[in-house]
This record gives C-alpha cells, sequence and structure tokens, in this order.
C-alpha cells in the first residue's frame, strides 16, 4: 500500500501540484467548515495537496466522515492554538507550536506554496512579516480582497495591514494591484484609483494629495485619478488604492451594508401572500444577482509583497470560502505573481537609484 501511495503521489507531483499549508484551527468554524473546505477542494481537483495544520485527534476525528483522495490530504500536527483575542507578536514568539506558526513556517521552508488561514487577522500580518518575511525592496505588504462592484470585482488594496502608511507605500500598493488583476483575473491595464472625498486632485488629506502626483508618474499603471467611495460599487476602477484604515472602514461597510440590503429584500418578499407569488417568480433571476455579491466566492485576502503567498479569509469563513482561497493559490502560483512583483521592484527601485 506505501508504494502504491508513494507512486500516485509521484505522477501528481510531475503535474505542479499546489502545496497549501491550511490553518484548520483557525476561525469561527473551525475545524468542521476549514476541512469541509479542503476535502471540497482536493475532491474538486487532482493538482492540490492540502496540509491541515492542526490539533491531529481533533482533525481526524472531521476527516473521518468524508471520502476523498488521500494522497491530497496530510495532517500536520499543531499542538497549539492562537486566539483571536490574543496580542499578535506575544502569540507568534511564543506559541512556535501553533497551527499559524507552522504553517507560515512550512511557506517559508517551501514546504507549502501558501497558507490560508480564517484566524486571528494580527498574528497572520506579524507572521508575514516575521516568518515568511517580505520581498526585497517591498515597504510594506498589504492585504487585499476582492470586492463585488457593478461590472465585475475589484481589489481594495490596502484593507487592514497597514494604518499608517506613507505615499511611497501607497505606489507599492498600486503596482502590486495592477500586477495581481492583470494576471489572475487577466483584465488587461487595470484601471487604478485613489480613494478621496472629491474627483479633483487637489482635495484630500496630506498622505492623498502627496501621494497622487507620485501615481501620476508612474509609467507601469494606469492611473486614472480619485475615487470616491459611492463610485466604488460601481466598479469605476479596477485597483482601489488607499491606507488600511480607510479601507477597512470601506470593507466592514460594504459587507454589512450588503448583508442587511439582503435581509431586508429577503423579509420584503415575504411581508404579502402577493409579494410571495412575486418572490417566487423572480427567485432564479434574484439569486443569480445576489451570488455576484457573495464574497466567498472569490476567496480570501491575500497579503502581497511577501516571500511566498499567505491568504487571509473571513473569520466567519465556510467551507465555500476555503475552497475558493485553495483554488486562488492554484492560480497566484501558475501566474508567479511573487516573481512579477519581484521584478516590477527591483526594477523600480534601480531607476530611482540611477
Amino acid at each position: 500500500m506505501r508504494m502504491e501511495s508513494k507512486k500516485v503521489m509521484q505522477q501528481n507531483e510531475s503535474h505542479e501540484i499546489t502545496k497549501v499549508a491550511l490553518d484548520a484551527m483557525g476561525g469561527d468554524n473551525a475545524p468542521a467548515e476549514i476541512v469541509k473546505g479542503a476535502i471540497d477542494a482536493v475532491t474538486g481537483r487532482r493538482d492540490i495537496k492540502v496540509f491541515l495544520v492542526g490539533q491531529k485527534e481533533i482533525v481526524e476525528k472531521e476527516l473521518e466522515q468524508y471520502t476523498y483522495p488521500a494522497e491530497q490530504i496530510e495532517i500536520i500536527h499543531a499542538e497549539e492554538v492562537i486566539e483571536t483575542a490574543e496580542p499578535p507578536v506575544n502569540a507568534i514568539r511564543k506559541k512556535k507550536q501553533s497551527s499559524i506558526v507552522l504553517g507560515m513556517n512550512m511557506v517559508k521552508q517551501k514546504e507549502a506554496d501558501a497558507f490560508v488561514s480564517a484566524g486571528s487577522s494580527g498574528a497572520i500580518l506579524v507572521g508575514g512579516q516575521v516568518i515568511v518575511g517580505r520581498i526585497k525592496g517591498i515597504e510594506r505588504p498589504p492585504l487585499a480582497p476582492l470586492i463585488p462592484t457593478e461590472k465585475g470585482v475589484s481589489l481594495l488594496i490596502d484593507c487592514g495591514a497597514n494604518v499608517d502608511a506613507r505615499p511611497s507605500h501607497l505606489v507599492q500598493f498600486a503596482k502590486m494591484g495592477s500586477i495581481y488583476m492583470e494576471n489572475v483575473l487577466g483584465i488587461k491595464k487595470p484601471k487604478v484609483a485613489i480613494v478621496n472625498i472629491g474627483a479633483e486632485e487637489e482635495k484630500g488629506n496630506a498622505l492623498v494629495k502627496e501621494t497622487f502626483p507620485l501615481l501620476k508618474e508612474c509609467t507601469d499603471i494606469n492611473f486614472v485619478g480619485s475615487i470616491e467611495s459611492r463610485e466604488i460599487p460601481h466598479g469605476e476602477a479596477d485597483v482601489i488604492v488607499c491606507e488600511a484604515f480607510v479601507g477597512n472602514v470601506i470593507l466592514k461597510l460594504y459587507e454589512g451594508l450588503s448583508a442587511t440590503l439582503v435581509s431586508a429584500i429577503k423579509t420584503g418578499m415575504m411581508s404579502t401572500i402577493k409579494s410571495k407569488i412575486g418572490a417566487a417568480l423572480a427567485l432564479p433571476a434574484l439569486k443569480s444577482t445576489l451570488k455576484a455579491f457573495d464574497a466567498s466566492q472569490y476567496g480570501g485576502a491575500p497579503l502581497l509583497g511577501l516571500n511566498g503567498l499567505v491568504v487571509k479569509t473571513h473569520g466567519s469563513a465556510k467551507a465555500k470560502e476555503i475552497t475558493n482561497s485553495i483554488y486562488q493559490c492554484v492560480t497566484f502560483k501558475e501566474q508567479d505573481i511573487n516573481g512579477k512583483i519581484k521584478k516590477n521592484i527591483i526594477s523600480s527601485t534601480e531607476q530611482e537609484g540611477m
């Protein structure tokens, strides 16, 4: 049996397997939804191997209820768990046997191509920089989720990693975001805009005013100017650049408003007999429309600019989001996003030094 299993693995390796370390203990719905997401991912694709990093007995118990290709799932025992409320820096330093630290180390040591977690945002951000490390030349790695819009999706960068960003950071965010959208989403010359309180160049706070002319000078991005927050849902730009405080407010309001509208629509449709009849007729079209605004289908938020891929999913992530986050890692690897970021940043740094 061992020889046969080894043979299967060798066959898979020749087809460029993407290895994903998945935090089985992180998030509100761990480990059940995390494990289910992993199972759905490996049963859907043969070019993936998932390392479930977590407490072995608990993870094994979850796996018992599924039938899956055994060579595509492996448990990495992690004795400790970093809780959401723990101070991130102390947790990363002290809990060396936690699922987050072990998963990050797998990426650092090239044992995994990516790490995915729904766990502590702070620990993931700290671990990404301290353990995986930044690409040489990257000043700050931003979190960059895809958000649904009228025209498809936009990349919101940064949404939580760098609250006190500098203009040079935002310029790098714009460049990394453009690379991501062009290569992962296939958008040629993605439109880049900076979040502002008006369309005029002279408007904004000190950070925006200082960053705007720097973005205008960038020849390797398609900068279209300022974007007001009300224009973001219309898809007026493909890459939405801002510092993390603004980005996180936009993201949380976006998610809260979407959930509120969906709830209000459902309540309204069930309020009278006539509305229920209308709801039954409109349901197929409504489901299709609302699906486009389901953030879980886009996967998690990559922490761009690191020496390996780290993806943060929602703390409330369920199996669908976990599965799509794993698939996201495959595209990231296939398109060599890190290689393209390195090339762009090194080239820009050399030009600035001339």
